[in-house]
């Protein structure tokens, strides 16, 4: 957590802190310059917290998505994992050749979505490697009971589901006016802490730096939690894990190896 946070190139921390001093900077020459011409005045920190307000209410919007987002690749994992099953069952006790079709056919889903989230996969290519799937089921039509293939179909149905939802989250923006306003105030409100005279000149110095950093970091953050899946993203710090899918890749690939080399057991 620790190497996630502090050593991705550029981390939130890293770009608060670019900016916290450019703030300082900026200070800096006016204060050589004289350009000080605003004073102390008891609406600062007025605006201050109007600003907090309105970014803690972006926040708890974005934080929605992002609780909702954490279960999702869970849910195509386990998905995964139910037509993992069903094809071992198929395998032992209809047809060998459709069961490791099958196997292969969900070894290559698995594989796209993990693509996909990275982006190396386009949505459309997505969804025709989960339809690859109906060509199993028309088969197994011929060797299994009706309630088994609408089991398999409701599986695929839920997968589909999901992988649009996700779509849905990682391309649309949380009121893109809220950032605006956002974005404005903060602006305006650093400009403000650059221009305020304050003395002594090194104290102000400090706290002008804290609050650029609280506002900055906050803002960042908030623009990163709006995209949980911003795997394909090299600025993206906050992403949620796909560990649930790599270790389903690793299990369907064990799968195979045990079963060419028939050393199979019930899974």
């Amino acid at each position: 957590m620790i190497k996630k946070i502090f050593f991705k190139r550029p981390s939130l921390f890293l770009n608060a802190g670019f900016i916290v001093c450019f703030v300082i900077l900026l200070k800096l020459i006016c204060h050589t310059l004289g350009w000080e011409v605003l004073s102390v005045n008891p609406l600062l920190s007025g605006i201050i917290a109007a600003n907090v307000f309105l970014m803690g209410f972006l926040l708890s919007g974005v934080m929605a998505d992002y609780k909702e987002s954490e279960r999702l690749p869970g849910e195509i994992a386990s998905g995964i994992e139910s037509l993992v099953d069903e094809a071992v069952i198929v395998y032992h006790s209809k047809s060998k050749q459709l069961g490791q079709g099958f196997l292969d056919a969900l070894l290559i889903f698995t594989q796209s979505t993990e693509g996909w989230f990275y982006k190396k996969k386009r949505t459309p290519e997505l969804m025709r490697d989960l339809r690859a799937m109906q060509r199993f089921f028309i088969d197994l039509e011929e060797v299994t009971q009706a309630n088994f293939i609408a089991r398999l179909k409701q599986e695929q149905s839920n997968l589909r589901r999901i992988l649009i939802r996700i779509r849905t989250i990682r391309d649309t923006s949380f009121i893109p006016s809220g950032y605006l306003i956002a974005t404005t105030t903060t602006m305006l409100l650093m400009i403000g802490l650059i221009l305020v005279k304050m003395e002594p000149f090194y104290e102000s110095l400090f706290f002008v730096g804290v609050i650029a950093f609280l506002l900055s970091f906050l803002m960042l953050l908030i623009r990163d939690l709006d995209n949980p899946f911003g795997h394909y993203e090299t600025s993206s710090t906050e992403d949620i894990s796909l560990t649930p899918l790599q270790d389903v890749t690793d299990r369907i690939k064990q799968l195979q190896t045990q079963l060419e080399t028939g050393t199979d057991t019930a899974q």
